[in-house]
């Protein structure tokens, strides 16, 4: 659990109706940064709806089929035949986007953590420290669109073959 970023949200009223366009936004920018993880094409065009939505080019309607299916792809997914720990990111990087689209933008943020430090591998979700990178770049990603992380401390994306820090 990212117990900073829960304070934030609660600090910010992130759960709140009038909130509901920072939280897709924000779930939008945590499960961008595992689409690499992402094995399923439906789950990408999930994601790829979520961005369409945010940028006003989808309606809700959309939106609301999208969550629906990814709800259904996220709690079938048929996980990777790879022995490595992906599998496991794979399905969390799901779970991710499926929440995200829902509106969930904790708990994207949470399965999109999970996602990014189990593709280091099995044993790395043992250890709450591996965790740590991925929870002050969520924090500072929430800042950032509150209008309140200076722009030094702004997170920048991070390409899919480099390592997070």
């Amino acid at each position: 659990m990212n117990a900073a970023l829960t304070q934030l949200a609660a600090d910010c009223g992130l759960a709140s109706d009038a909130q509901t366009p920072l939280r897709l936004a924000f779930g939008l920018v945590c499960v961008q940064r595992v689409r690499h993880l992402l094995e399923d094409p439906e789950a990408i065009a999930g994601l790829d709806t979520l961005a369409a939505f945010t940028a006003g080019a989808v309606d809700a309607a959309t939106l609301a089929n999208a969550a629906a299916r990814l709800k259904e792809v996220a709690s079938h997914h048929r996980g990777s035949q790879s022995l490595d720990g992906s599998a496991h990111a794979a399905v969390s990087a799901t779970y991710a986007v499926a929440n995200a689209l829902a509106g969930r933008a904790l708990e994207a943020a949470s399965y999109a953590a999970y996602a990014t430090v189990y593709a280091y591998g099995g044993y790395a979700v043992q250890d709450l420290s591996a965790f740590e990178p991925e929870h002050r770049w969520q924090v500072l990603a929430l800042q950032r669109l509150l209008g309140d992380a200076p722009p030094e401390q702004s997170p920048k994306p991070v390409a899919a073959s480099q390592p997070r820090a």
